[in-house]
C-alpha cells in the first residue's frame, strides 16, 4: 500500500513547473494521496494546466496576506475533503527584490513586514485554519519549507534568512501548540534548489553548485527528493516526529565552514584483487 493511500492533502506555493511544491504535490499523488492547491489568483490558470496529471481536488487561489481570503479559501478546502484534511505543506516565501541585494543593513521596515509577514505569519493563519480539519481527521501533519540561510549567514538571501529563521521557530510553537490534537509540525530545510525564485538571489548559482561539488552524496537536491523527504514526514510512520527542521540537503548541513572552500571528487572504485 502507498504511505499517502486515503490522506487528503493541501499544498500551498505552487507557481510554476520548477516549484518545489509541485515536488512534493506529484510525490503526495503518486503516494495515495488526494491533492488540493492554493496558489495566487494571477497564476491559477496556469497552475491548474500544469498540475493535470494530479487530478487536483481543486486549485485554490488563496492571498495569505488577508484574513478573509484564507478563510475562504479553507471553506473550499472543507467542502472539497469533506471537512477533513490530513496533511497541509506551505511552501510560501516572498521579498522584495532589492532586499535580497547588497547589504542586509539596507533592509527597509516595509519590505521586512512583507518577508516576514508573507513568509512565515502566514504559516500561523492556515495553521489555524486547518486545525480543526485535522482534528476532524483524527490528527494531521503540517510540513513548512525553510532553508539552511535561516541559520547560517547566506550572502544574498539577506531578508529571507530572518524570515525562514522566524519560520523555524513558528514550526516549534505551533508543534507544541496542536500537539494534544495529534497534530505534527515540522519544517524541511532543502539545499539551493533552481526554483523561479530562487534565481533572483544574488550568489545563488554559486551557493547551488556546491552540492554537486562539496556535499557527501556529490548531487544536486531536486523537487522530487524533497517531495519523497515531504512525503515520508508527512506519513503515519513518522507519527512521533515534531517540531523539528529536517534538513534535505545530500549532507551539506554537516560540513564545517571550512569545508565549503574545498571541492571534491568521487573516489576511484576500490580496485580488485
Amino acid at each position: 500500500m502507498a504511505l499517502l493511500t486515503g490522506k487528503r492533502a493541501l499544498v500551498s506555493g505552487v507557481a510554476n513547473s520548477k516549484s518545489i511544491a509541485l515536488g512534493i504535490a506529484q510525490a503526495f499523488h503518486e503516494q495515495g494521496a488526494r491533492v488540493a492547491l492554493t496558489c495566487l489568483e494571477s497564476t491559477q490558470r496556469r497552475v491548474a494546466k500544469i498540475a493535470g496529471d494530479l487530478g487536483p481536488a481543486a486549485v485554490i487561489a488563496c492571498d495569505v496576506t488577508k484574513d478573509d481570503d484564507v478563510a475562504r479559501a479553507f471553506a473550499q478546502v472543507t467542502k472539497e475533503f469533506d471537512g477533513k484534511l490530513d496533511i497541509l505543506v506551505h511552501s510560501i516565501a516572498t521579498a522584495r527584490l532589492e532586499d535580497l541585494r547588497g547589504e542586509f543593513l539596507t533592509v527597509t521596515r516595509e519590505g521586512w513586514h512583507l518577508a516576514l509577514d508573507v513568509s512565515a505569519y502566514s504559516l500561523v493563519a492556515m495553521a489555524r485554519a486547518a486545525r480543526p480539519l485535522m482534528k476532524a481527521a483524527g490528527g494531521g501533519s503540517i510540513l513548512a519549507l525553510s532553508f539552511a540561510g535561516g541559520d547560517r549567514v547566506s550572502p544574498g538571501y539577506n531578508i529571507m534568512g530572518v524570515a525562514k529563521a522566524a519560520l523555524e521557530c513558528t514550526v516549534r510553537y505551533l508543534a507544541y501548540d496542536l500537539g494534544p490534537d495529534g497534530i505534527r509540525v515540522n519544517a524541511l530545510s532543502p539545499s539551493a534548489i533552481p526554483t523561479m525564485s530562487a534565481m533572483m538571489i544574488e550568489y545563488f548559482e554559486e551557493i547551488a553548485g556546491k552540492s554537486e561539488t562539496h556535499s557527501p552524496l556529490l548531487r544536486a537536491v531536486t523537487p522530487r527528493d524533497v517531495g519523497n523527504a515531504a512525503v515520508l514526514y508527512a506519513s503515519d510512520i513518522c507519527n512521533v516526529i515534531t517540531g523539528a527542521t529536517i534538513p534535505v540537503d545530500g549532507g551539506m548541513n554537516t560540513l564545517a565552514a571550512s569545508a565549503g572552500v574545498h571541492p571534491r571528487s568521487r573516489r576511484p572504485e576500490a580496485q580488485r584483487p
